[in-house]
């Protein structure tokens, strides 16, 4: 039966980054599972998760909430599903301890998904650097900030289908890689080939980045 036998347990996940999480397992699909920790629904794909055990100390998170909060109730899940029925609903991303996104799923593509944040604007998120998403209650809106300041739309541009595709078009643009402004993640990206990234540092410096490891991406000059 495999990790189906544990539903309705509470489970101990060590996910990649040494992340602990414990809760109710709900529900298991071909490659996420979902997980009520007393307080929020967390749907975390497969890919990062290390190791799982039913915990012998039991904590009590009380009964789950009949959900606005779960997306795709009552059908099978997979991590794709779960992002299309994520798309225009509020929810917090993590990408690691500390990149935490707060916002909407605009589009869906092959390997990545737009993503719009009203500190950000619009991100370019790599699925398979998603540790896990979990979505707003109803009627609460990251920052508390109304729906004049921030409504849920769509953007109005053309997105290529793959990830790589994508950051071609921000070729002689100032990018942020991961959120990150402070180190060799931020500059003018001169040329991606080959999935590298070559990248002119604050200083002038030409930098090398791996695609696979970069988890998010924006243009700084992108007015979205």
């Amino acid at each position: 039966m495999g990790i189906e036998q544990h539903l309705g347990s509470e489970i101990e996940i060590l996910l990649s980054g040494n992340l602990i999480l414990s809760g109710n397992l709900i529900d298991v699909g071909a490659d996420l599972l979902i997980l009520y920790d007393g307080n929020e629904y967390l749907y975390i794909p497969f890919v990062h998760i290390h190791k799982l055990k039913e915990k012998t100390e039991k904590n009590i998170f009380g009964e789950t909430t009949p959900s606005e909060q779960e997306l795709g109730k009552n059908e099978p899940v997979s991590y794709r599903k779960i992002l299309m029925n994520a798309k225009g609903m509020f929810v917090k991303l993590i990408l690691s301890e500390n990149q935490i996104l707060y916002g909407y799923i605009a589009s869906v593509l092959n390997d990545y998904f737009v993503f719009y944040s009203p500190v950000y604007k619009t991100i370019l998120v790599s699925m398979q650097h998603v540790k896990w998403l979990t979505p707003y209650p109803a009627r609460q809106t990251p920052y508390s900030l109304s729906d004049e300041d921030l409504p849920v739309k769509p953007i109005n541009q053309p997105f290529a289908r793959s990830f790589e595709e994508q950051l071609k078009k921000y070729e002689g643009s100032l990018v942020i890689f991961d959120l990150d402004t402070s180190s060799d993640k931020t500059g003018v990206l001169k040329k991606l080939d080959q999935n590298i990234a070559e990248l002119a540092n604050a200083y002038g410096e030409t930098v090398y980045l791996k695609l696979a490891h970069i988890k998010c991406a924006y243009a700084a000059n992108s007015g979205t």
